[in-house]
């Protein structure tokens, strides 16, 4: 997303090297001068354009919100399918955006909210309907499946480098992805255990709970 081509505007090297360190560095440790010498420019020139780091922070979250979403809004039923394949299309960028909201979620921002809901909303819908053709096995709560496939997905592209490295790869990228690609399919296709003894027992210790017997 730091692109240095020269086509770039002003305003766009400032907020494009401003997502970068927010990502990285997070919101409350990032300052204007940062930004400023990663962009190439001057840090009146930041203040000229935006005025304060908090309008700065409001664009570029309103900059990888527009573009996470319309990724979302784009997803067909292949869901996981095509978040990895509009990954390894450019890994760097898609894993500076996906970052960036994550810090975004950990200040529970407006914009993560939103980014939230819509991948919550897309990942329910395209579940309920493969329930409804039979291409999907019926669950208990598909709303909580649903939150559940957009955690495991945010968190595979944000995966940290020991787990990266535990795969024989120093950081994430493209080739730890394509090794994870058949086992998590595997996963939600065959499902892990051979029987429903744990699946039983889980739905005793929930029977059995305070709050479900108030």
């Amino acid at each position: 997303m730091c692109s240095a081509s020269s086509d770039l505007t002003a305003q766009a090297k400032i907020r494009n090297a401003a997502i970068a360190h927010f990502a990285r560095d997070g919101f409350g440790k990032t300052g204007l001068r940062a930004v400023a010498a990663t962009a190439g420019v001057s840090p009146g020139l930041v203040i000229h354009h935006f005025g304060s780091k908090e309008r700065l922070r409001s664009v570029c979250d309103d900059h990888v919100l527009r573009i996470l979403v319309q990724r979302a809004d784009n997803a067909g039923p292949s869901g996981m399918q095509d978040l990895f394949r509009e990954y390894l299309s450019n890994p760097e960028e898609y894993r500076l955006q996906v970052q960036y909201m994550l810090r975004a979620i950990e200040e529970d921002t407006p914009a993560a909210g939103t980014f939230v809901d819509t991948l919550v909303a897309e990942s329910e819908q395209v579940l309920r309907a493969g329930i409804a053709d039979g291409s999907m096995r019926p669950s208990s709560d598909v709303r909580a499946l649903a939150v559940l496939t957009v955690l495991n997905s945010v968190a595979t592209l944000t995966m940290p480098p020991p787990l990266a490295r535990a795969l024989g790869h120093e950081r994430f990228g493209p080739d730890v992805l394509r090794r994870l690609a058949l086992p998590t399919l595997e996963l939600y296709t065959h499902g892990l255990f051979t029987d429903d003894t744990a699946l039983k027992a889980a739905r005793a210790a929930l029977d059995e709970s305070p709050q479900k017997r108030d």
